[in-house]
């Protein structure tokens, strides 16, 4: 057998991961309700029509060539247009990179930043990729805590007490995911003077920063002036365009500083070519057009935000912060510990008994995330009903 590196089979990728025994139990007849992954496609929402009319627009007028590797023009003229009317972040084209989703502008900036030995910061708990890729590029992923009682809102002392020689950069995800916080200003604020007291860079990852339920969001680069930042967003949430895998990186920073950073991500997109051609030209539909969507979509969610920590709270056992952005709940389960040695026995007990598939808290950051699991509050509320009542059916059987 062909051996693989170690890099490669350390790789994990929780949301993704749980659908393995999903799966077979499947195919051996067992009806799942899968509240894994964060794709509105999947449920009742759909991509909006101009955008599918852009998209086959190009395509039939034949925009079917690769495009420049940075991304088309028009389009990283439109990401500014949009991050300036948006979140009043001044930024100009030749700072953009189209990315194949914003997954890919992870991968691209861990790779240009990161050595062996090095570290970086994330919250704790945080999306998966920031795990991996800090990993896969021999860096050490080091974990900060965002505290469950205050909103899942980062804990600033915390971050600085973790600050070393080898430290690279500061991750922020905001909104969260999973945790659905919204970082509020003064917070934001605080991590971004910390990142210019120990000359960090600061990566931001704004990609639900339209989808929030209270308070405004604020972008990191609109208050980090003299901080450099990398931003990093997209158009699958905000756009309804998962699978059509459309993504940006930024570089924000008046004083150079990144110039040789932009560079070698730059290199990177010309190395794997260039994003999907006619995509792109969708894209600039979606930034350009029509926005009516997002706020039809955001109270829909509202509702359903509302009803599933509402319920998760009236289920015994279970407890869960209200989230203020995204579209995600993390609650915590009290017995991970006792009755479950790991919130992913919880998880994998749960599916196979009933069918309603989670994805385990420790997979988002094991110190954390563990005794909690994610879920998404995407699918209608008689979706959500039927999983929450066979969770407290599992809860009440196992008390």
């Amino acid at each position: 057998m062909f051996q693989v590196t170690d890099r490669v089979r350390t790789i994990e990728y929780a949301i993704r991961d749980v659908l393995v025994q999903a799966k077979q139990l499947e195919r051996k007849g067992k009806k799942i309700i899968y509240l894994n992954i964060g794709d509105p496609i999947k449920f009742d929402f759909d991509t909006p029509n101009h955008i599918k009319q852009a998209l086959t627009k190009a395509v039939k007028e034949g925009a079917n060539w690769y495009a420049p590797s940075e991304g088309l023009p028009e389009l990283r003229e439109a990401i500014c247009e949009k991050e300036k009317k948006v979140n009043q972040v001044e930024i100009q084209p030749e700072d953009v990179v189209v990315t194949q989703g914003l997954s890919e502008g992870i991968q691209m900036t861990m790779a240009a930043i990161v050595e062996n030995g090095d570290e970086v910061l994330v919250p704790g708990p945080t999306y998966p990729p920031y795990l991996s890729h800090v990993k896969f590029f021999g860096g050490k992923p080091v974990a900060y805590e965002t505290v469950e009682e205050n909103g899942w809102q980062p804990n600033v002392n915390d971050l600085r007490s973790k600050i070393t020689e080898k430290t690279r950069a500061i991750v922020v995800i905001n909104p969260n995911n999973p945790c659905g916080a919204l970082y509020r200003e003064e917070v934001v604020k605080d991590i971004v003077d910390l990142a210019g007291e120990h000359n960090l860079l600061l990566i931001s990852d704004e990609i639900y920063d339209r989808i929030v339920y209270t308070e405004r969001f604020v972008s990191t680069s609109r208050i980090a002036s003299d901080v450099p930042v990398v931003g990093l967003n997209g158009f699958s949430k905000t756009y309804l365009m998962t699978g059509w895998r459309l993504g940006y990186v930024y570089f924000h920073d008046g004083n150079g500083r990144l110039t040789e950073l932009r560079g070698g991500v730059e290199k990177e997109a010309r190395v794997r070519l260039s994003a999907n051609t006619p995509v792109q030209k969708a894209g600039v539909a979606a930034l350009r057009g029509s926005t009516d969507h997002i706020s039809l979509m955001v109270e829909k969610l509202r509702k359903r935000r509302d009803y599933a920590w509402k319920r998760l709270n009236e289920i015994d056992g279970i407890s869960c912060t209200k989230p203020e952005g995204a579209f995600y709940v993390f609650p915590r389960v009290e017995a991970v510990g006792s009755r479950w040695k790991t919130d992913a026995e919880f998880v994998y007990d749960l599916l196979e008994e009933t069918g309603v598939l989670f994805v385990h808290g420790s997979g988002f950051e094991p110190t954390y995330g563990n005794g909690h699991f994610r879920s998404v509050v995407l699918p209608p509320i008689e979706i959500l009903e039927a999983a929450f009542n066979l969770l407290e059916q599992f809860m009440s059987k196992h008390s």
